[in-house]
């Protein structure tokens, strides 16, 4: 099932790169980081980790899992769902190419083989005391942007300014323990913060991006608009056809693109993002070779629609490579903001009447499993009963709590997958006739008005999923209807949270802080655009979520994680779906990759392969006009 990444993932180029900076497993030994500490506590490095060490240090050549000397040349076409009507990543307005941080370099940037490590980009070295109240980006006086002017400290400072005055809510929350920036040079810039003792805050704005001052001084960057600004990376925007497709070429003599972090990347002259409203016509036209690569999300697609000649003469090529990073929530988000859906009895009921095992068998052709956690795949999310320390965490809370919180296990309802799911029907009836909802003529009444229920959507292939569902509630007396609109009347929509239900994935950064807040927190509830679609107004969630951003030691930011896990399963605010543990994805055979995978794989904002090289022999065998 392919689900929509509402907006957040609908993040600026800089917050992509940033949010990859951020996490926790650190893999390998520790190595010597060549760091500095002065007399007065002042770190200095090339890198920085929010804990422990970065496992590279300055002797790192280039990154392992990328071909060094790997050839540059060639196109690439790829597809992308949906339209676009602007190209400013920054505000609320419009729609954005999610591909746009092809043309934005950062200050810092993450590796593919750890979470938690942030290696000089933009910026060659940064400055930071113990208590870690501020930090101190030196910029490479080389860096320029493709027009030719140098990327300064006040670019920088633009750029935070541009979010701070004009961005989106949830990018506004990124960074908000951000008390001051401050110029101290062309190529000296200073962030400090409202707390001490974190690296998270030095983390996310490592991962900034520069908009050229000179450039916008007489342009207004809280409009939306679709002539390309300058570009501060190895690509810029070459063309540019609203809605239909948007083109990167590379920066002819790129000033960084012998830095050890950017060996063996940017090997493409272009990279060509053609757009589709419709899935299955994405499909078949990367079949009939107008489209290069594409990651699947459908397991219907999956298992059926790729027993074709090509494949089967390796032309084109299938591959499942591991996905080892930590998940997204994929669930149905209730609106809170809406009666009935915010009684959690009536939420709990809904929940039985997903039969996610019948829909694994039938529809998902057993390709997946549920999820239990807002945090799956990762050391954040809760996992059987509570343990001591975990109560500990939430005993001060135990009034406020549903006691299952303190003793159980939050499984999602199981059923024996045979479609006939009689006993959680009662269930479900029972908890709706508590809440005062009553089968009358076959529906659900309360004072008069029937129980009704829209699932808003933006993919069609949401429909087909969702359909059994749909049926049990019909079946349980809700008149449910789905509504499928286009994706800039669906994020309007959702960004006014007008919906009774949407289907929607919703990323954390691991280790999860403040962002917290804009997620989960009250004061984001009913701020237009949050990120807190369910419009949970908690006093719990709100308190352990400063609890986890105050965390001094990972194991107390893990164990409090743990504790809100469980907080927002038992209040039912959303339905869970599920995961898949691999990645799925089909590209023809006309690339040279490295031998070496990143431990996280990932395809960014690019949606393609880091590392990958056009093989101009394999390319030589395919009849596909690039």
């Amino acid at each position: 099932m392919t689900i929509y990444s509402h907006s957040f993932p609908r993040l600026t180029a800089s917050l992509v790169l940033g949010a990859a900076l951020l996490g926790s497993t650190l893999l390998g030994s520790p190595r010597l980081l060549h760091a500095t500490v002065s007399e007065q506590g002042v770190t200095t490095s090339w890198s920085m980790a929010e804990f422990g060490e970065p496992l590279y240090d300055e002797n790192l050549t280039h990154w392992p899992y990328v071909n060094p000397d790997a050839p540059t040349g060639g196109t690439v076409v790829l597809g992308d769902f949906g339209s676009f009507d602007s190209l400013n990543s920054y505000i609320l307005k419009g729609e954005w190419p999610r591909s746009i941080s092809l043309a934005s370099d950062t200050l810092m940037v993450g590796s593919g083989d750890e979470l938690a490590a942030a290696y000089g980009l933009l910026a060659s070295t940064v400055e930071y005391p113990a208590d870690k109240s501020w930090i101190i980006f030196n910029l490479r006086p080389e860096a320029r942007f493709d027009d030719g002017n140098p990327i300064t400290a006040a670019d920088i400072e633009f750029s935070f300014k541009t979010i701070r005055e004009h961005g989106r809510p949830f990018l506004k929350s990124f960074y908000s323990e951000v008390e001051s920036v401050e110029v101290l040079g062309d190529h000296q810039i200073k962030f400090s913060f409202n707390t001490t003792g974190s690296m998270k805050p030095l983390m996310k704005v490592a991962g900034l991006s520069p908009l050229s001052v000179e450039y916008w001084k007489d342009k207004d960057i809280s409009k939306t608009y679709l002539t390309p600004g300058p570009s501060s990376s190895g690509y810029f925007i070459a063309d540019v056809d609203a809605g239909h497709s948007i083109t990167y070429k590379r920066v002819e003599n790129y000033w960084g693109k012998d830095l050890p972090v950017n060996k063996g990347l940017n090997t493409f002259d272009s990279l060509r993002y053609d757009y589709y409203r419709d899935l299955e016509v994405m499909l078949e036209a990367f079949k009939a070779g107008e489209i290069d690569f594409r990651a699947e999300n459908s397991s219907k697609r999956w298992a059926t629609a790729y027993q074709t000649e090509e494949v089967e003469k390796g032309e084109i090529v299938l591959d499942t490579p591991p996905d080892n990073a930590p998940g997204a929530i994929q669930a149905f988000f209730f609106n809170l903001r809406r009666a009935p859906f915010d009684d959690h009895r009536v939420r709990q009921a809904i929940n039985l009447l997903y039969d996610f095992e019948t829909i694994k068998r039938t529809i998902l052709y057993n390709q997946y499993e549920r999820i239990n956690s807002y945090f799956p795949n990762s050391e954040y999310g809760a996992a059987g009963a509570p343990s001591p320390d975990e109560v500990a965490v939430l005993e001060p809370f135990r009034e406020q709590l549903d006691p299952a919180v303190l003793t159980q296990e939050f499984l999602s309802p199981v059923t024996d997958g045979s479609g006939r799911n009689r006993r959680e029907m009662r269930q479900a009836l029972a908890l709706f006739n508590e809440a005062g909802w009553k089968l009358s003529g076959g529906k659900l009444m309360k004072n008069g008005q029937p129980l009704k229920l829209e699932l808003l959507l933006v993919q069609a292939d949401g429909q087909r999923v969702a359909a059994p569902w749909i049926q049990n509630m019909q079946k349980a007396g809700i008149q449910t209807s789905i509504r499928l609109v286009d994706s800039a009347q669906y994020q309007v929509r959702v960004d006014d949270f007008d919906f009774d239900m949407i289907s929607a994935r919703l990323n954390f950064f691991p280790p999860p802080g403040p962002e917290l807040r804009s997620y989960y927190g009250s004061a984001a509830a009913d701020e237009r655009g949050s990120a807190n679609m369910a419009g949970i107004k908690n006093p719990v969630v709100d308190e352990l979520i400063e609890q986890i951003i105050a965390a001094d030691s990972l194991e107390k930011l893990q164990l409090t994680t743990r504790a809100l896990d469980r907080v927002l399963l038992w209040n039912h605010y959303v339905i869970p779906q599920f995961f898949n543990a691999e990645h799925r994805i089909a590209y023809w055979n006309r690339f040279g990759k490295p031998d070496v995978l990143p431990k996280y794989i990932s395809f960014g904002g690019s949606g393609f392969p880091t590392g990958w090289w056009l093989d101009t022999e394999l390319d030589s065998k395919l009849d596909l006009d690039r």
